[in-house]
């Protein structure tokens, strides 16, 4: 006939019903051997994922929590070369917490300031300058905060960059 189902189960249950109860069963820790609170991820997975998604409620817990505020992911990212650009809070509270501005992207060699420069967040930019992102550090490339700037030669970025001469 045919493969017997597990009691309570139902062959007529919908698609999107199984897979609500399978990640029902998931999150409650049934999901796999050696599983931890946040379904197997580490701690920098977590920490960036909420940086990247500028959850500072979460991003706060966290860091409370003793998380690391420079571990990296399972990709090597810090929060702070991930997070929500366009979210000076999320790097003003990584910073508070010890978040590293002048560490490169492991892959590209970016860091932090060019992000905020490439993308034109200039409330980024200046959080992570008072906290001690150095302007002069060039990335993978050999190009400066300054070189990368959004929004022309007399943008926001590139007259704050100006203004603010990087030290030597």
């Amino acid at each position: 006939m045919g493969k017997a189902l597990p009691a309570g189960r139902d062959r007529r249950q919908p698609r999107a019903a199984r897979a609500a109860e399978w990640r029902l069963r998931r999150r409650a820790g049934r999901g796999g051997a050696g599983r931890g609170a946040a379904g197997g991820r580490r701690a920098g997975d977590e920490l960036a994922g909420a940086a990247a998604r500028g959850v500072l409620q979460r991003l706060r817990e966290l860091l409370d929590g003793a998380t690391d505020s420079n571990a990296a992911n399972s990709y090597g990212r810090t929060p702070i070369q991930v997070m929500m650009l366009g979210s000076p809070r999320v790097a003003e509270l990584l910073l508070r917490h010890g978040a590293d501005p002048n560490r490169p992207d492991p892959r590209t060699g970016c860091l932090p300031a060019h992000d905020a420069a490439r993308s034109g967040f200039l409330e980024t930019l200046a959080a992570l300058h008072r906290a001690g992102a150095r302007l002069d550090l060039p990335d993978g490339r050999g190009r400066l905060p300054l070189d990368v700037a959004a929004g022309g030669p007399h943008g926001a970025v590139r007259r704050y960059l100006r203004a603010d001469p990087p030290c030597a």
